[in-house]
């Protein structure tokens, strides 16, 4: 197999010299890494089609509109309304859970993951 990447470096670096990469679309800007672990493998490329035609998959969408009650919690005031939306959004993640190979962790929600861990080990009894 290294046979193989010799060939490939001489030819890659023939086509360097001879500027056939100079002048590429995109050339210079940063490579656009798409995060799909949220997409189970074997939906990945049928995800990748719909995306392009415009349309978002549910995991995606689920995840949209956790980070969007996530937001939302932050700002209501009354905390009867809070309980209520934190009800729907613990709702909502048990939901996205039990559809996944991967569970959603705190870790993608940092701000609530802090508070989280605020409430356990704070020293005040109540």
């Amino acid at each position: 197999m290294e046979i193989f990447w010799k060939i490939a470096e001489r030819r890659i670096s023939e086509a360097m010299a001879n500027g056939e990469f100079d002048n590429l679309e995109n050339m210079g800007k940063p490579i656009e890494i798409e995060d799909d672990t949220w997409i189970p493998e074997d939906l990945r490329i049928a995800y990748k089609f719909l995306k392009n035609a415009g349309c978002i998959p549910p995991e995606l969408e689920e995840r949209k509109e956790i980070m969007n009650m996530c937001a939302l919690i932050n700002t209501i005031d009354d905390d009867k309304e809070r309980l209520k939306k934190i009800r729907e959004l613990n709702f909502k993640l048990l939901k996205v859970n039990l559809t996944r190979k991967k569970p959603l962790t705190f870790e993608d929600f940092p701000e609530y993951e802090t508070k989280i861990i605020d409430k356990f080990t704070s020293t005040d009894k109540k």
